[in-house]
C-alpha cells in the first residue's frame, strides 16, 4: 500500500496550521491527494439564548470563529498551491465526531491533533482522538499539541506486543517505514499468566517487514513495576530520539462508554511525538 489519499483535520485552534504543514509534507513526499477537512465543535445556539447575558457572547464568538475559518481555508489553498500538491477543501456537516471518521473512511491516512487543554478551540467532541482510532478503520496520525513537527518518520519506533492491533499498525505504517532512516522495534518484557496464546515475536515481525525493504533493530525493554506500558514506551521513544511512534490502539465501546487499554490511554494523553495508531 502507498499513501495516495490523506485527510487532515483542521479547526479554529492554534495548532491547525502545524497539522496542515505536516500533512502537506507527507502529501508532497508521497504524491498524495490532500483533503483539508474543517470540522469544529458546534454548541447548540439555543442553549446560549436561554442564559442571561450569553447571547452577545455567542454572537461575538461565532463571528471570531468564522473569521478564523476563512483564514485557515485561505491558508490551505495557498499552501497546497505552493507545495504543488493536489488538494481539496471540505467543510464537515453535522457533528465532527461523526463527520471526520466518515470522510476518513476513504483515506489512506488521517492526520488529526491531540486536544490542547489551554486552547478551547481544540475541543472537537468528547474523546475525539479516541473515537477516531476506534471508528475510522484507517491509520490515524496524531500530532501532539506541544512542539513542532515539520516532518516525521526519520526515526520510527514501533511499539510491539505481538497483538492484532500492533500488527495492523505495522503494516499500515509500511509506506513510512520504507522511507525511514532508522526503525527500532521496542517490546516490553513482561510475563503473561492469563492463558492467552503465544503472540508474534518481535524478531518474526522484523523478518517479515524486512522483506519489504525495511531494516529493523529489535530492542527489548524491561518492565518496571511502578510504570505502565504507555509510560515506558514514551520514555523509550525519548531515549531513542524517535520522531514517530507506531502502535496499535486498544479498546472497545461498551454501551455508550469508550473503554481504552492502559497504554493507549496513556500515549493519547501524554504523547510527546506524533503517533501513528491503528485499531
Amino acid at each position: 500500500m502507498n499513501l495516495k489519499s490523506i485527510v487532515v483535520h483542521l479547526d479554529a485552534s492554534e495548532r491547525a496550521h502545524a497539522r496542515l504543514e505536516l500533512a502537506l509534507h507527507l502529501a508532497k513526499r508521497f504524491d498524495a491527494h490532500l483533503t483539508g477537512l474543517y470540522a469544529v465543535f458546534a454548541p447548540e445556539a439555543r442553549s446560549f439564548y436561554v442564559m442571561a447575558g450569553s447571547a452577545a457572547y455567542f454572537e461575538t464568538h461565532d463571528a471570531s470563529r468564522r473569521e478564523r475559518r476563512g483564514a485557515i481555508e485561505r491558508l490551505f489553498h495557498a499552501e497546497v498551491a505552493r507545495a504543488c500538491v493536489k488538494g481539496e477543501w471540505v467543510e464537515a456537516q453535522g457533528h465532527a465526531n461523526l463527520a471526520v471518521p466518515r470522510v476518513g473512511h476513504c483515506a489512506d491516512l488521517i492526520v488529526a491533533g491531540q486536544e490542547d487543554p489551554n486552547d478551547p478551540e481544540s475541543y472537537i467532541g468528547e474523546h475525539f482522538p479516541e473515537t477516531l482510532v476506534m471508528s475510522a478503520g484507517r491509520p490515524l496520525l496524531l500530532v501532539p499539541y506541544a512542539g513542532f513537527f515539520p516532518s516525521v518518520g526519520e526515526h520510527v519506533m514501533i511499539a510491539w506486543d505481538g497483538s492484532r492491533e500492533a500488527t495492523r499498525a505495522v503494516y499500515d505504517a509500511l509506506p513510512l517505514l520504507k522511507i525511514a532512516r532508522r526503525v527500532t522495534l521496542v517490546s516490553i518484557d513482561s510475563e503473561s499468566h492469563d492463558g492467552t496464546p503465544a503472540r508474534i515475536s518481535g524478531s518474526d515481525i522484523a523478518a517479515s517487514i524486512a522483506r519489504h525493504g525495511v531494516h529493523v533493530e529489535v530492542s527489548v525493554t524491561e518492565a518496571v513495576a511502578d510504570a505502565n506500558a504507555g509510560e515506558l514506551l514514551l520514555s523509550r521513544a525519548a531515549d531513542l530520539g524517535a520522531d514517530l511512534v507506531v502502535m496499535g490502539g486498544y479498546g472497545h465501546a461498551r454501551w455508550q462508554e469508550l473503554m481504552l487499554g492502559g497504554a493507549t490511554r496513556t500515549v493519547l494523553g501524554s504523547m510527546t511525538v506524533p503517533v501513528l495508531m491503528s485499531h
